[in-house]
């Protein structure tokens, strides 16, 4: 009967998602502090590019001719793109009141795929009183490096007669590893906000008569590498924004038939219409069902954005009830009010 029982009830998991347990999910959005701590003061940002196209790495066996001089053009526009990308984020978020693109500085270093030395303060302070911005972030190097690999196949050419015939050729795999590293320095605070490194991969193929052609062949390499470095930039620029997210919570749905009104209220979206409920058993004499009403009221003060009423709920959930969840609770609802006093402070203006 017991075996009978525990198949019914995974069956009844499948089927409903919660039917034999004693908690169910639900999910929150949540606002979370930028990775990259810029003080709230910093309202002018400056962007600049430190890299400059290297001339090792450039070369790919015997067609060096076709890609060597592309290559150094490529890291140019690259570079360039990434900085576009960065600009058009920071522009697009209100926080900062001016975003600039600093160009013709003496700053640049060949880029070799590894930080240069750190900017001097000094250097960093002139630069930002000149172009009077609070903060500067670098493209401290950006660097491409392509690898090919060949392969014979056969490719498809039309005849002196017009008539496409099949004949032996080669297919090139061109394998191109976009390196690029930022920092962001804050000269008040001679203080390096960050530093970050990332690698990308871009692999493109072509085919033709011989290598040469089939690296010709190979259309859209450049436009690839422009537009994924112009993602850098992007994706580097959210780095100074807050990031919502959503986040998953279980509650308890198991104890009274309240428990399971407020469920069929919480699928509804009343959440306030369930806490009414949850709150009539916060004095329940069972202290299982007591621990998890206490619980459940730690999650939907969380839900309504009062951090210290939840921990105050959660702690009394596990401290006077020994509800295990709410330890593991207690832990998360720590971590969280420690980022929104993180996010508060970033946005304070």
């Amino acid at each position: 009967m017991k075996k009978f029982f525990r198949l019914l009830c995974a069956a009844g998991l499948v089927l409903s998602g919660a039917s034999c347990t004693s908690t169910s999910t639900l999910t929150m959005g949540v606002l979370e502090p930028a990775r990259i701590s810029v003080p709230s003061n910093v309202t002018k940002v400056g962007l600049i590019n430190r890299s400059i196209p290297s001339a090792g790495n450039k070369t790919v066996d015997q067609i060096d001719r076709i890609l060597s001089l592309e290559g150094l053009n490529l890291d140019r526009e690259g570079a360039e793109s990434a900085i576009t990308g960065l600009y058009d984020e920071l522009s697009a978020y209100n926080r900062f009141e001016n975003v600039v693109i600093i160009e013709d500085i003496e700053i640049q270093r060949k880029g070799l795929g590894v930080f240069p030395a750190a900017l001097g303060w000094e250097a960093v302070q002139q630069i930002c009183d000149e172009f009077d911005v609070d903060v500067l972030l670098s493209l401290e190097f950006y660097d491409t490096d392509t690898k090919a690999t060949y392969e014979s196949t056969m490719v498809t050419v039309p005849n002196n007669l017009g008539i496409k015939a099949t004949i032996p050729g080669h297919k090139v795999t061109l394998n191109t590893e976009i390196k690029n590293g930022w920092r962001v320095y804050d000269p008040r605070q001679k203080y390096i906000l960050d530093e970050y490194v990332e690698n990308n991969r871009i692999a493109s193929v072509g085919e033709g008569v011989n290598p040469i052609k089939a690296v010709e062949a190979i259309i859209g390499r450049k436009e690839a590498v422009l537009q994924t470095s112009n993602n850098l930039g992007n994706r580097y620029g959210r780095n100074l924004m807050p990031l919502r997210k959503r986040v998953t919570r279980e509650y308890f749905v198991r104890g009274t038939d309240n428990f399971k009104i407020a469920q069929r209220r919480a699928q509804t979206g009343d959440w306030e219409g369930a806490a009414q409920l949850w709150e009539k058993e916060v004095r329940n004499p069972d202290a299982k069902i007591a621990g998890r009403a206490c619980y459940n009221m730690a999650i939907i003060n969380e839900i309504n954005g009062d951090l210290e009423k939840a921990m105050e709920w959660a702690s009394k959930s596990y401290a006077d009830y020994e509800i295990t969840n709410a330890l593991k609770y207690v832990n998360i609802l720590k971590y969280r009010m420690a980022e929104q006093q993180r996010l508060d402070e970033q946005l304070s203006r």
